[in-house]
């Protein structure tokens, strides 16, 4: 018993090694293949080396990425330079098969325009009212001086703002309160526009004299002269534009008001009916006449000569035998323009407010001329002599 007790102690000793040895024969069959796998894939790499030694050196294509100026290796081509010829266009230099190529790309570039500003005309549909001569000029107002009869209007009677119409009620205060035209002014901060940010060459510190001011916000419609008119005016700025409301009551202009003497502010507003009557009692007056319809004018600004303008270039025509005028614009406002004119023996006042293009205005007052001319000429007068043919659409 004690014997046979010692053997069977004795085999189970040897127990865990059999395991291991079994385990081992396992694994070694389950990874052999993939080993042999390795081994031959390393061989064939080691055989690629080799051959590309022999051939020699595989040319590298170098990229500079433009953003980062970063190295992009690329075994395709060689030594590749990227060019940008502008925002939009870019060119690649490359070396291929021992020739320069260079390739050009442009890139497609989406514009988004912002919509124009509408005028206070346009929000409020006039532009929508239809008229025999086919205005731009959504309000119109065409009256004989002398006799006050209305040959055409167009929506006369809408508020609207005027812009630098406003310099013709400035103009004729100025020259009314008959202040010597030779006291020099100085053009200050306070003239500057802080309204539409509008540009002007009379810079601050600019020094003429009240009559050269008068002259330039007349005729070629200079804001900060206008502004230091009204600003040097006795008791300022505020009195100023308080007798500029006065004067447009005694005139009669019921549906008119001024806040300041150039017309960049949009709550400058006024009326055709209204703004026939400024047209007239401007027309009265020697100084505005003149200064208003003068073509030209030079001022001596330090060193330098500065050469001014008209911003009506009717003034400069054949055509037209203009006795006042006065332009403006803003983009409330539209384009705008008042006159006093002789056509066909006729005096007349016009009124253009709220035009749709740069030229439109113009355009309008010529359309009118022939019109007038057509149908309207005084008996006698050249107009009346000439045969004259004129289609008025409708």
């Amino acid at each position: 018993m004690p014997e046979a007790r010692l053997r069977r102690v004795s085999s189970q000793r040897f127990l865990p090694a059999f395991k291991f040895i079994a385990v081992a024969l396992c694994a070694t069959a389950f990874l052999l293949p993939g080993a042999q796998a390795a081994k031959k894939e390393k061989t064939t790499a080691a055989k690629t080396s080799v051959a590309k030694k022999a051939k020699g050196p595989v040319p590298v294509e170098v990229k500079r990425n433009a953003s980062s100026g970063k190295r992009v290796a690329n075994r395709s081509e060689k030594a590749e330079k990227v060019v940008r010829g502008g925002r939009n266009v870019v060119a690649t230099i490359r070396k291929k098969n021992g020739k320069t190529v260079v390739a050009v790309q442009r890139r497609s570039v989406v514009r988004v325009e912002t919509p124009a500003r509408q005028s206070f005309g346009q929000m409020a549909g006039l532009h929508g009212t239809d008229d025999a001569l086919d205005l731009k000029s959504s309000v119109a107002l065409v009256i004989d001086q002398d006799t006050h009869e209305v040959l055409f209007s167009k929506n006369d009677h809408a508020v609207l703002p005027i812009a630098s119409l406003t310099k013709l009620m400035t103009g004729l205060l100025i020259s009314e309160a008959r202040l010597p035209n030779d006291e020099l002014i100085t053009i200050t901060q306070d003239d500057v526009d802080t309204e539409k940010g509008s540009r002007s060459r009379l810079t601050v510190g600019t020094m003429l004299s009240r009559g050269e001011l008068l002259h330039l916000a007349l005729m070629s419609s200079e804001n900060r002269a206008a502004h230091a008119l009204g600003r040097t005016y006795p008791g300022g700025l505020s009195t100023f534009v308080s007798i500029m409301n006065a004067k447009a009551k005694m005139l009669g202009m019921k549906d008119t008001r001024y806040v300041e003497p150039t017309g960049l502010s949009s709550r400058n507003q006024s009326s055709a009916q209204d703004l026939a009557l400024l047209v007239n009692a401007a027309y009265a007056d020697a100084t505005v006449r003149s200064l208003s319809t003068s073509p030209e004018y030079q001022v001596e600004v330090g060193n330098r000569v500065l050469q001014f303008n008209t911003t009506n270039r009717l003034v400069k025509s054949p055509d037209w035998e203009i006795g006042v005028q006065k332009t403006g614009f803003i983009n409330e406002a539209g384009q705008c323009l008042v006159m006093q004119a002789k056509v066909a023996g006729r005096k007349l006042i016009m009124v253009f407010l709220d035009s749709a293009g740069k030229f439109s205005r113009i355009a309008d007052a010529e359309r009118v001329r022939r019109w007038v001319e057509a149908t309207h000429a005084v008996p006698g007068s050249p107009a009346a002599s000439r045969s004259v043919s004129y289609q008025v659409a409708g």
